[in-house]
């Protein structure tokens, strides 16, 4: 098994994603644990169906 590029990380109110390529975070805070999210960044990473799940998740935040 790989090491995942891109894993989600608990912190205080919710979830943040985690590059282990660049060692930073990656996108916004989230409320809901993103695993749509992650399973497109380190899967395929399709730009319009990561954009999409963005704008799903902010719209979940609201």
């Amino acid at each position: 098994m790989t090491r995942r590029r891109y894993v989600a990380k608990g912190v205080p109110g919710g979830y943040r994603i985690w590059d282990n390529r660049v060692l930073r975070w990656w996108g916004d805070f989230y409320e809901l644990y993103p695993d749509d999210l992650l399973d497109e960044l380190n899967g395929e990473a399709n730009y319009e169906k990561i954009t999409v799940l963005l704008k799903r998740y902010r719209a979940l935040k609201r």
